[in-house]
């Protein structure tokens, strides 16, 4: 769906593809889209799929869920741990009984089973269902609808042995804002940097810290030096272009035009009115140089980066 309201269905479900897609998607690393059905495909017990922007369904694994069964059935929700590997819950089933499992699932579709809830649900709980989330620490966390005392759920800790990070809750902005960066153990940290540009920064307690996004800054990961190591982020921070001006203001197809800003050394690419991409090279972080190119017409000019799209605020005008 559009900003606007603006809404395209992008796959309905038939039963043998799954069926009630209960919880949300979450956007892994490569673009794509992954998510769960509680129920159906071929042995009724839900399924995990991949979804493009563009429409392109897969389904990467079908729940089996027989009696004592190795994975589970009910599959609700997902996440993109920072091995990469998706982490996630199943509510009923599983080898130990009907009670839920903990799973992983690479993005290829090899799962594993990785703890089974049991008829001990008094201690453990029973019947996870929703999503886990992913620590600092690298540990994962996650609730139990039954069990624990009172028999009225439980909240549990998984550890696999993933090594700790720092995570971004905002994960984009331009040169000179202030990002905060969460951790364990920064107490004591040395350098903070962006994607290899140091950084000024203030540390506010053992758990957080506040950067400012330096000038040069490229997109990519924000890493931390603390006494115990470096922590990098679980995802990048996309540090967004700004386009101030350009000159000539006009001029025929062929015209070099110098265009000035702020986070110009990752353009990918320049356009013209209507998008109409350009020759370019990239003067310094400070600069780029296009040629006005076959087909442009009046219209702003856009610089597109790894960190996002510019557009100018000035029209460029193409003259005969």
């Amino acid at each position: 769906m559009t900003p606007e309201g603006r809404l395209t269905t992008l796959h309905s479900f038939q039963g043998n593809d799954g069926w009630w897609p209960y919880s949300g998607l979450v956007q892994a690393n490569d673009g794509a889209f992954y998510g769960t059905t509680l129920q159906g495909g071929p042995y009724s017990s839900g399924n995990v799929f991949k979804i493009t922007a563009g429409g392109a369904f897969t389904v990467l694994y079908n729940f089996n869920c027989q009696t004592n069964c190795a994975d589970a059935a009910g599959p609700s929700g997902l996440i993109q741990a920072t091995d990469g590997n998706f982490y996630g819950t199943a509510s009923v089933g599983g080898p130990e009984g009907n009670y839920g499992t903990v799973f992983t699932l690479t993005p290829t579709g090899t799962l594993t089973t990785l703890y089974s809830f049991g008829s001990q649900a008094g201690a453990g709980g029973a019947y996870p269902a929703a999503a886990l989330i992913q620590a600092t620490s690298g540990t994962f966390y996650g609730t139990t609808m039954i069990g624990g005392t009172g028999d009225e759920g439980t909240v549990f800790s998984l550890s696999v042995g993933l090594g700790s990070f720092v995570s971004l809750p905002r994960s984009s902005g331009k040169v000179g804002i202030q990002a905060f960066v969460l951790g364990q153990g920064l107490t004591g940290t040395t350098n903070v940097s962006f994607n290899g540009t140091a950084a000024k920064f203030t540390v506010g307690a053992d758990t957080y810290l506040r950067a400012t996004v330096p000038t040069g800054a490229t997109t990519g990961s924000v890493t931390v030096t603390t006494p115990s190591g470096v922590l990098a982020s679980n995802v990048p921070f996309r540090v967004t272009p700004q386009l101030l001006s350009f000159s000539p203001p006009s001029g025929p197809v062929g015209t070099v035009v110098t265009i000035t800003g702020v986070s110009l050394t990752q353009a990918s690419g320049v356009g013209f009115g209507d998008y109409v991409p350009a020759n370019f090279t990239v003067n310094s972080d400070l600069q780029v140089t296009a040629t006005v190119p076959a087909g442009a017409k009046t219209g702003p000019i856009g610089v597109q980066t790894l960190g996002g799209t510019a557009i100018s605020s000035a029209v460029f005008t193409v003259t005969p």
